[in-house]
């Protein structure tokens, strides 16, 4: 089994001072992940939250580029609707070469309403746009002289992009699904494939089964690395500090509730509507004491899931420390280097 992480920086307001703060922690968190042994990072983009979630996530897998070494950099996920398809292709290869080929390109098509209107694009038009982009990123990383695209919304003549990302033939393209269709779609595309933190474990497992019977069905070499389950992380020692966490969770599910899809997933989306008692809806989370988090992990792994991408919502070092020094050495060729 591997680990990762999933989510980003988060500024804390007060102006410039709060939100460099926020991040620097942030720079401070995946260095010392690195050092524990954690494989990859990926980070979200979001806008317009007003409870400072990341917006750049290229310009900050950049300077992690220079502040790391070995860990890989994956965006999750850049929202195509939102980009101009070439300046996107050009600071991802300008990423992957800096980064010396270590960059996971995790892309969507975005879910949150407010975020489409605040860049005025109808969330209506979502894929028509992701595939015209991908279209041109494709093309932009594979052809090697000039080119030119004219679609419904994009039109480019006779232009090159550079760099040329260091992965050939481009870096690993990962997309952001939850329903049978589109992780169905991304093995028959060439996609790996990163899930949400909301799925039950049941959940979980069949889609990562799905993905791997698509990609058998599509002549596609499988490898569990391809699938990155992400899991809420919220390590606890006493009931005391799990009342805690549940509250915690349950605010984070307020937030990220419009991310559930299959079944169950209208309780999610309501509840941003509702409020009620912090309860735990399923075993989604790893959010427990160390043994209870090592026997959620196991379970995963029994159903074939070898690739988790930890998110937590209140990152320390201390949990990143006892995640690597009590659950990793659990699972064979996931302990700790450091």
């Amino acid at each position: 089994m591997r680990f990762g992480l999933f989510g980003g920086a988060r500024s804390r307001g007060g102006g410039p001072q709060g939100d460099s703060t926020g991040y620097r922690d942030y720079i401070a968190y995946v260095r010392e992940a690195e050092k524990l042994g954690f494989g990859s990072v990926f980070i979200v983009e979001h806008h317009f939250t007003g409870f400072g979630q990341v917006s750049a996530s290229l310009n900050i897998l950049s300077y992690l580029a220079a502040m790391t070494d070995r860990i890989r950099l994956g965006t999750a996920v850049v929202v195509l609707p939102w980009h101009n398809p070439v300046l996107v292709a050009e600071q991802a290869a300008t990423l992957d070469l800096l980064s010396n080929g270590r960059l996971d390109f995790g892309v969507g098509k975005g879910y949150r309403d407010y975020e489409f209107a605040g860049f005025c694009v109808p969330q209506a038009e979502a894929t028509e746009r992701f595939d015209e982009a991908m279209e041109v990123i494709r093309k932009a990383w594979s052809t090697h002289d000039r080119f030119s695209h004219h679609g419904k919304r994009w039109h480019f003549d006779n232009i090159v992009v550079e760099p040329a990302p260091v992965q050939q033939p481009h870096p690993p393209f990962w997309l952001g699904a939850g329903s049978e269709e589109s992780i169905r779609r991304a093995a028959r595309e060439g996609y790996n494939l990163l899930l949400d933190q909301i799925g039950s474990s049941d959940l979980t497992i069949a889609r990562v089964r799905a993905f791997r019977e698509e990609c058998k069905k599509a002549g596609r070499a499988y490898d569990p690395a391809m699938a990155g389950a992400t899991r809420g992380l919220q390590i606890v020692r006493n009931e005391a500090e799990r009342e805690k966490a549940l509250e915690i969770r349950y605010n984070v599910l307020k937030n990220i509730g419009g991310l559930a899809r299959g079944p169950g997933a209208a309780r999610y989306s309501n509840l941003q509507h509702e409020s009620g008692p912090p309860i735990e809806f399923d075993d989604a989370p790893l959010l427990g004491t160390p043994k209870e988090i090592v026997a959620r992990l196991k379970k995963l792994e029994a159903g074939g899931v070898e690739h988790v991408l930890l998110v937590d919502p209140r990152p320390t070092l201390e949990s990143l420390r006892i995640f690597a020094s009590e659950i990793m050495p659990e699972f064979a060729g996931a302990k700790a280097t450091a």
